[in-house]
């Protein structure tokens, strides 16, 4: 089994960071699609399967808690898991995030355990080898 991810955020170099780390993971990986903001994240979700979504929260044109509403709105996307991966990381935020459907919240920098472990926690155990 592999998963087609969406990492939106507004740093390329950020998101060549989460691909690496899924890379040094070894999570399985079917097709990476990459957005720099929610409004391009939408987008992609709706042209393409999204297994999971790793978003950051303050990007400019769409921020990721505007994504996250917009996918609410939509019966498709509403159950699509999104994982946020940010700097910003206060108690109050993390719970309002939870509270809105995010699956779980990573603190930048990630490590690759730490990607494992939320992508078993949110997609279930999958076969490593």
């Amino acid at each position: 089994m592999s998963f087609n991810i969406l990492i939106v955020d507004d740093s390329k170099t950020i998101r060549s960071v989460i691909k690496k780390t899924l890379q040094i993971a070894e999570i399985p990986v079917g097709e990476i699609y990459e957005a720099e903001n929610g409004l391009a994240g939408l987008n992609l979700m709706k042209e393409h399967w999204i297994d999971i979504v790793f978003a950051d929260i303050n990007m400019p044109v769409m921020t990721g808690i505007e994504m996250i509403e917009k996918m609410e709105a939509d019966k498709i996307l509403e159950k699509m898991p999104v994982v946020i991966i940010s700097t910003e990381g206060s108690k109050t935020r993390i719970e309002e995030l939870l509270k809105k459907g995010v699956k779980a919240y990573i603190r930048k920098p990630i490590s690759p355990e730490t990607l494992t472990n939320v992508v078993k926690e949110v997609m279930g155990d999958y076969d490593e080898n």
